[in-house]
């Protein structure tokens, strides 16, 4: 068996998700060979696919958003790049159909290829005579759709491309994704810790309490900060990837090895921009959630809404957070809702198993 991932290089969370997904088929189905096609940094892949076999093609499929920082967007640089990568995308479709087709010549049997999300994936599953499965929250169609009428053209090209598909795993925190393909509901789709919160402490040598310790993090392109900021929480500590935030008395470095969500057993809050993956794996060990609140992408609002619905929570301004405000002295919102089920990894790698033996 052999799966082809088009994995996004918009953000961390992609390639999150899909370690989370193919994680769990590779343990129902250890033979399966996964091809991550991908322009995400090797170093990351090797952190969130550890244990999981895989050889990377260094692709570029989609653009996504082009970001100013964690919470800003950049539509003019958008527009180019698109522009850019329409251009390129006949020679890279050539140059990984024939390394393709070699490779399912040396691994015979079912094979697929699983988007998430970028539209030209379904472009090469039909170059390889291949099925096309997504996995999404959202596909590019609806996020250009609410970027301006300059980006109408790319909105509706996404659209005609992911209706090519054959199916697409729904995951929570969903935007309308109206391809006329079948939708495949699933619960809360994310990995696990790799330690336990006693492995966790005797390894970085931390005796705060969990209720005081709170993970600071803004994803990939991270978030500038003045550390300054973390001494106006004197009783919280504190974990953070950036180098600069951890010389303030009450934070300590994430060592490179380690996952934000290996983190999680030590802490009870999470302070994050609105992000599928964080959202997930926060909700899943029960930590609390104080999100910035992010403008210009409309996957943000669906996400605090849904935040709001399922989990416990605050949001918190912009500006209010760059000022210090963080509300870590006021107690968490409720969720409005019940919560939603986990697992959603473990389903997703049941329907692509039967989708791989359907096609054998």
């Amino acid at each position: 068996m052999l799966i082809i991932a088009c994995i996004s290089s918009h953000g961390y969370g992609h390639g999150a998700r899909v370690a989370a997904l193919l994680g769990a088929l590779h343990r129902q189905e250890p033979d399966c060979h996964f091809v991550l096609s991908t322009a995400l940094a090797p170093a990351f892949l090797a952190q969130v696919f550890q244990g999981i076999p895989f050889e990377q093609r260094p692709c570029q499929w989609d653009v996504g958003v082009v970001q100013a920082d964690a919470l800003g967007s950049d539509p003019e640089a958008t527009l180019l790049a698109l522009e850019k990568l329409e251009s390129e995308l006949p020679a890279l479709l050539d140059s990984e159909t024939a390394y393709l087709q070699d490779l399912l010549c040396r691994h015979p049997g079912p094979a697929l290829v699983l988007g998430d999300v970028p539209p030209a994936a379904v472009l090469l599953a039909q170059r390889l005579g291949l099925p096309l499965i997504w996995q999404a929250n959202f596909g590019w169609d609806a996020i250009y759709k609410d970027m301006g009428p300059a980006f109408s053209p790319w909105a509706q090209h996404c659209a005609q491309l992911y209706g090519q598909g054959q199916a697409v795993i729904s995951c929570p925190f969903s935007l309308p994704m109206p391809w006329g393909i079948p939708s495949w509901q699933v619960g809360l789709s994310c990995g696990q810790p790799a330690f336990s919160e006693q492995q966790l402490r005797q390894q970085l040598r931390l005796s705060h309490p969990r209720e005081r310790t709170a993970l600071l993090s803004f994803g990939g392109l991270g978030f500038q900060l003045d550390p300054a900021l973390l001494a106006l929480w004197p009783h919280w500590h504190f974990l953070v990837n950036d180098p600069s935030l951890a010389q303030a008395a009450n934070a300590s470095l994430i060592p490179k090895q380690l996952r934000p969500l290996d983190l999680m057993p030590l802490c009870s809050r999470v302070l994050t921009k609105p992000g599928y993956s964080t959202f997930c794996e926060a909700l899943s060990q029960g930590l609390g959630l104080l999100v910035v609140e992010r403008q210009g992408f409309s996957e943000a609002a669906v996400l605090q809404a849904g935040l709001q619905q399922h989990g416990w929570h605050r949001l918190l301004q912009r500006q209010a957070f760059l000022g210090g405000a963080w509300q870590l002295d006021q107690p968490l919102e409720p969720p409005l809702g019940s919560p939603l089920a986990k697992g959603g990894e473990i389903e997703g790698a049941a329907l692509l198993l039967d989708q791989l033996q359907s096609h054998s």
